[in-house]
C-alpha cells in the first residue's frame, strides 16, 4: 500500500516524512507518463521530490519499491471500485456490475502508465510477481465469495466452480482494461467496453441474457 497520509479515517496530519514519500510517488507517476521505469534514475526521482539521493533511500530501497508503493495504492482503489458489486446490497446486479466496471476502467485510464509498468515488472521482478499474485488472490477470492453468496440467495443459478469462474472473469477484466489503457481516450469506446464486460458477467454469473 502506498504511504498516502492524512486520510479521513486517521485524522492525522501528514508528517514531513509522509509528504516526502508522497512527493517521490508523485514524481514517479509523472515520469512514468512518458518513460519506462528502467529509464528513470533515482537521482531524477530525488530531484523531482526536492530531496537528496540519500534521503530518497531513507524512504524507498529502490525505484522498484516506489513502483510497488504506487501500484499498491492504485490497486486498493480498484478493489474499492469492485465493492460496488461485492457489497451490492439491494442494488440490481446489472447496475452494480456496470458501476464497478466503469469505476475500474476510469482508474486504469487515470493511472495506466503506473499499472502497465507494474504488469511489465512482474515478468522480471520476483517481488512484484509475488505482489501481483497476492492481488489476484484478493480479487479472485472476493469474487468467488460473492458468486457463492448470490447462488445461495437464489439470485444466481448453479454453475461452474465459483473460484474457477472468478479467475476467468478477473483475468478478463485485467486484460481488457490493460489493453484499453494503451489506446486513445474515447468515451464511446469505453462505454462499449463496459457494456460488453457487463454482458459477459451477467451471463456468466446470473445467466441473464443467455
Amino acid at each position: 500500500m502506498s504511504p498516502r497520509a492524512g486520510t479521513v479515517g486517521s485524522r492525522r496530519r501528514p508528517s514531513k516524512g509522509d509528504l516526502t514519500s508522497q512527493a517521490i510517488l508523485d514524481t514517479a507517476e509523472r515520469l512514468l507518463q512518458t518513460r519506462s521505469l528502467d529509464d528513470i534514475a533515482v537521482d531524477e526521482l530525488a530531484s523531482g521530490a526536492g530531496i537528496s539521493r540519500s534521503t530518497f533511500y531513507f524512504h524507498f530501497a529502490s525505484r522498484e519499491a516506489v513502483l510497488h508503493a504506487l501500484s499498491g495504492g492504485i490497486l486498493d482503489a480498484l478493489y474499492e471500485s469492485a465493492s460496488s458489486w461485492l457489497r451490492r446490497g439491494s442494488e440490481p446486479p446489472e447496475d452494480a456490475i456496470r458501476r464497478a466496471l466503469g469505476a475500474s476502467l476510469a482508474l486504469w485510464r487515470k493511472h495506466g502508465p503506473v499499472l502497465r509498468a507494474a504488469v511489465r515488472a512482474r515478468d522480471t521482478d520476483p517481488l512484484m510477481r509475488e505482489f501481483w499474485a497476492g492481488v489476484a488472490r484478493r480479487f479472485i477470492d472476493a469474487t468467488a465469495s460473492q458468486i457463492e453468496i448470490e447462488r445461495e440467495a437464489g439470485v444466481a443459478p448453479p454453475g461452474p466452480d465459483a473460484k474457477s469462474l472468478a479467475t476467468v472473469l478477473v483475468s478478463m477484466n485485467e486484460q481488457a482494461f490493460l489493453s484499453r489503457s494503451r489506446s486513445r481516450r474515447s468515451s464511446a469506446r469505453d462505454r462499449a467496453l463496459v457494456d460488453t464486460l457487463t454482458c459477459v458477467w451477467l451471463r456468466s454469473v446470473y445467466a441473464i441474457g443467455s
